[in-house]
């Protein structure tokens, strides 16, 4: 079907639409409709973010497989982690995973965005993204050369201090790493408090922090529980959007562009039921191709975490307090009355960056550490006190693929991570768990620990260790790079983010980037959307 049959003369019309209202469709919805010179739709799958949990730090717990506002999706068998499905959630709501996430504020490294513009990315380096970063912030230390104030994300420091976070940084220290104030400084090495998105202890997603000032602008629409089927074409020109509201199917015109926000599952995935991707792929599934473009879907990239376990010797963690009545309804009132206490928690609290090899140039691996403990994320704690370290390594070789399985849109996605699948992959994650456990054995953690939970002392050759990533790896919920930004062949998108071969479409999300950066995702993809808004808004006049 081509896209002159389906827009009707009745459709309505605006000047740009954006499909997905994540962590960059609602900075764009914001930016784009600011001046009141331009109109917008915003389309989004999932329900308003008002699930009470979201806006809880805390709740990411109850959101991880909360159907309603995730789309909950699996890999397929992973060949290096034992044919086991790993799964993949993300978030399906206003605010999209910034409103189900960790909250944890990364940027990454300077080196990172470098090695972008290496890459032949003109104006994506660490000099020419910075003032995007600083935009976006409100930053509660205030402006200096690497950060903002007056933005509107609020960025705030750590709400909880409680003593195994700092005995954990006082470890690190121990076995040499430098304390850090600032991951999202000068420099990125060394041990320190995370930073999180939040406001007086609620979560501040895209949402809340971008959507919500906007929202009362005639020029904005917001349509919900809308699912995009298809970009609509004339010719190579993306004229519009075809969405599914219950069962009802509406269509909108885009006089100037079409905006895919969907992140780097959805986008991929909706530009392959448009037509715009592997040929071969698209015709199996009886696709009409209006582009041949092998890259969409190609390079998917993620983080992979392992957890070590330590049984605590204090009843002071967060196991503590949500097994004990008394204890977890007092966390309740505290935080309901003055949003302090264990419900501020983001997903980590201490974290540290340091290098496996000492002759490489920067950190390969972050960890997390976490006052709480379980066999696996989203589930029940454990019943003894615990806390938790993983080592994620940041700038993993092994690459993916994401492919349709259907020219049905509700049908998920094929997803191939390939975990561990290179040398270096394999030898950086054993190397990681070998250095945090020096830090979880070091003399300042001595007085809380009374032994390794998992994977234990049976674990300790470079085998056993790897026998172990294998067996536990699991994802930090940062896929990319499914839509790169690029100058070579498969390469979807340009330097401005338009989809190369084609007009009036443009992809903004974390699909773009052209690799992993070494930290968390949410903060460069709010800059990535940043910067997109200024460029398409550029391309208006």
């Amino acid at each position: 079907m081509n896209a002159n049959s389906s827009l009707a003369p009745t459709d309505p019309e605006f000047d740009y639409i954006i499909v997905g209202a994540g962590s960059a469709g609602c900075v764009l919805a914001n930016r784009l409709s600011a001046s009141g010179k331009h109109s917008v739709l915003l389309l989004e799958a999932g329900p308003k973010d008002s699930n009470i949990w979201i806006h809880v730090p805390l709740g990411y717990g109850k959101l991880f497989k909360e159907k309603s506002v995730n789309w909950m999706y699996q890999t397929e068998p992973e060949p290096e982690l034992k044919g086991r499905q790993v799964f993949q959630p993300r978030g399906k709501t206003l605010g999209g995973s910034s409103s189900i996430n960790g909250l944890l504020y990364v940027r990454g490294q300077h080196e990172d965005y470098d090695r972008w513009r290496q890459h032949g990315n003109a104006g994506w380096a660490y000099d020419d993204v910075l003032p995007y970063f600083k935009k976006a912030e409100n930053q509660t230390r205030g402006a200096d050369q690497y950060h903002g104030s007056g933005g509107p994300l609020p960025v705030s420091n750590m709400v909880v201090t409680d003593p195994l976070s700092k005995a954990f940084m006082d470890a690190a220290v121990e076995i040499g790493l430098p304390y850090n104030p600032d991951f999202n400084g000068a420099t990125q090495e060394g041990v320190g408090l995370f930073q999180t998105t939040t406001r007086n202890g609620r979560r501040a997603s895209t949402a809340v922090a971008y959507l919500g000032p906007a929202k009362a602008r005639s020029n904005l629409k917001i349509e919900t529980d809308a699912l995009g089927q298809r970009v609509l074409f004339e010719g190579r020109r993306a004229v519009g959007v075809e969405y599914r509201q219950g069962a009802t199917v509406r269509r909108a015109r885009a006089r100037k562009e079409v905006v895919l926000s969907s992140g780097a599952y959805n986008s991929p995935q909706l530009l392959q039921l448009s037509g715009v991707g592997p040929a071969d792929l698209l015709r199996k599934h009886g696709i009409d191709v209006v582009l041949d473009a092998q890259g969409v879907g190609h390079d998917l990239q993620d983080h992979m975490q392992v957890r070590i376990v330590m049984r605590c010797s204090q009843k002071i963690t967060l196991n503590d307090t949500v097994n004990n009545p008394f204890r977890r309804t007092l966390a309740g009132a505290r935080y309901a009355l003055f949003r302090k206490g264990w419900l501020t928690i983001a997903a980590g609290t201490a974290g540290a960056f340091f290098k496996t090899n000492p002759r490489l140039a920067s950190p390969d691996i972050q960890v997390h550490f976490l006052p709480f403990s379980t066999d696996k994320m989203g589930e029940r704690l454990h019943d003894f006190s615990g806390f938790t370290a993983s080592v994620c390594q940041l700038r993993p070789e092994s690459r993916g693929s994401l492919r349709i399985k259907s020219a049905d849109p509700t049908v998920p996605p094929e997803i191939r991570i390939n975990y561990m699948s290179t040398e270096t992959d394999r030898t950086t994650n054993v190397e990681g768990i070998k250095i945090l456990r020096k830090i979880l054995h070091a003399p300042a953690l001595k007085p809380f620990v009374i032994s390794e939970y998992d994977p234990g002392a049976k674990v300790s050759t470079d085998a056993e260790i790897l026998d172990y990533c294998r067996e536990r790896g699991s994802t930090i919920y940062h896929p990319t790079s499914t839509c790169r930004m690029g100058n070579d062949a498969l390469a979807v998108v340009d330097q401005r983010l338009k989809v190369r071969g084609l007009e009036g479409l443009r992809i903004v999300d974390g699909s773009i980037m052209p690799d992993l950066v070494s930290g968390n995702t949410n903060a460069p993809i709010i800059m990535i959307a940043e910067k997109a808004s200024d460029m398409i808004l550029e391309d208006a006049r």
